[in-house]
């Protein structure tokens, strides 16, 4: 791939996506200047002189762009990405394409084990894809003038689709991009498959997460990959002691590439190492106070809490340190949502842990100020409860509704006898569970590791 960017100023370029522009404004078209993919199941290959590049769940496969603009010398009013559909390419799903950060990645060295990480948020999750097709993406919030652009693609479905990589020639990607007055545009059919993405905030994750002797962290790790929005990390985040060694080896490398927006909570692993120092030195200031272990913070019109579970090192009773800064951080919110998170669950039918009545208070002061949703995890499965109160009831009017969420990446676990209120529940399948939050509503989704089936979805609203 050793072509430069090549930049044009013409009416043909302009007449594949719109009408004719006003006078005043003008297109440029850029090629890349590198594109290329990578593949799990081959993590050491190089695919930077491919003549395509793929977003595909099975095998998982990423694609990277990246454009290089200069010469602009008025306001962008519209950047269109637009990336050809091969000859054999159609797919049921075209792939989530996101903004990057990272630009600095060469297309001649990049594979799956050094692969640079789609941080950005969604730009566009395509949905079916046609053979011989030009696709293309609304990138004007993130091409705002001169500089180096740019985008990966990903997807959730097995199905991959295919494009054209910038050594096919005519057909490689474009970033066109439009200064001045906007044109108003008239995309055909075939250039129309974009959906804009949802202004919802996700939150998304799991507990029990990074062992060096399972596949597993890698499987959701590869599935983050894939949905946008806040990780929730939940407790025993790796194993088995939370050592420095520990997140190094086995975390870092695989959900270690959402550090930057993970919000992480405490798990009794970590705290085998005292102080669970090799977690909060981890991850900083994302983990709050380390003698402390809780923090709150906003996500859109939802309130969000992680709490310190080891009630054992850091007290979960009433009228403690922790309990009463929950109920005045609850009482001081303006959000009329909320939803909490920590590693040991109230309820739970997992064989390896029952229930943990020490966390009630936690619950409870959380029950008195409406909430809607707990996530736990330490039972290595998926339970989802009823709306339940703290004290063991199902209450559908103002109860809370828990998900034990510990399918993280280490060895799953089955259950046991089967508590009050439990609805669904699953001990075969790795995976996340994702929340979106709507501004008086919230959807949740138990998102598999790739090659299994076992799902679970729904939606509430706020209290």
């Amino acid at each position: 791939m050793a072509t430069a960017a090549v930049a044009t100023t013409t009416a043909a370029v302009v007449a594949l996506l719109t009408a004719a522009p006003s006078a005043s404004a003008a297109t440029s078209t850029f090629t890349p200047v590198a594109d290329t993919y990578v593949q799990d199941t081959t993590p050491t290959t190089n695919y930077g002189t491919s003549s395509l590049f793929t977003v595909d769940n099975s095998p998982v496969r990423q694609s990277f762009l990246k454009f290089t603009v200069s010469g602009l010398t008025a306001p962008v009013s519209s950047a269109k990405l637009r990336i050809r559909v091969t000859s054999t390419g159609n797919s049921a799903s075209g792939g989530t394409w996101k903004s990057m950060s990272d630009t600095t990645w060469s297309e001649t060295a990049v594979n799956w084990n050094n692969k640079p990480v789609i941080d950005g948020g969604t730009l566009a999750s395509l949905g079916s894809v046609a053979n011989d097709q030009w696709v293309e993406v609304d990138v004007t919030s993130v091409v705002t003038g001169n500089g180096t652009f740019g985008f990966g693609g990903s997807s959730t479905n097995a199905d991959g689709a295919y494009y054209d990589s910038r050594e096919s020639g005519a057909d490689a990607p474009q970033l066109v991009i439009t200064t001045g007055t906007a044109p108003t545009p008239t995309p055909t059919p075939s250039t129309s498959t974009s959906t804009p993405p949802t202004a919802d905030p996700v939150l998304v994750g799991a507990g029990d997460i990074a062992d060096c002797g399972t596949g597993g962290d890698e499987a959701t790790a590869n599935l983050l990959d894939g949905i946008s929005g806040t990780v929730m990390a939940i407790g025993d985040t790796a194993y088995p002691n939370g050592a420095a060694s520990d997140y190094t080896n086995c975390y870092n490398p695989t959900w270690g590439r959402h550090k930057a927006r993970t919000k992480p909570a405490t798990g009794n692993h970590e705290y085998n190492t005292s102080g669970a120092t090799g977690y909060f030195n981890y991850f900083g200031a994302s983990a709050g106070d380390p003698t402390k272990g809780y923090y709150s913070f906003d996500l859109g019109n939802w309130h969000v809490v992680a709490l310190n579970s080891n009630c054992s090192v850091v007290s979960c009773a009433a009228g403690s340190a922790q309990e009463q800064w929950l109920r005045n951080d609850l009482a001081a919110s303006t959000k009329p949502c909320t939803v909490a998170y920590w590693h040991h669950p109230r309820y739970t039918s997992g064989s390896s842990h029952g229930s943990t009545t020490t966390v009630q208070p936690l619950y409870q002061a959380l029950y008195d100020n409406n909430a809607e949703v707990i996530v736990t995890g330490h039972n290595h499965d998926y339970e989802r409860f009823a709306p339940m109160n703290a004290t063991g009831g199902v209450d559908n009017t103002r109860g809370i509704r828990q998900f034990v969420a510990g399918m993280g990446g280490t060895g799953l676990n089955g259950f046991g006898t089967i508590q009050p209120g439990s609805e669904v529940r699953d001990g075969t399948t790795w995976g996340v569970l994702k929340l979106t939050l709507h501004s008086n509503s919230y959807d949740w989704q138990f998102v598999p590791q790739s090659g299994k089936t076992f799902t679970d979805s729904g939606t509430n609203s706020c209290h």
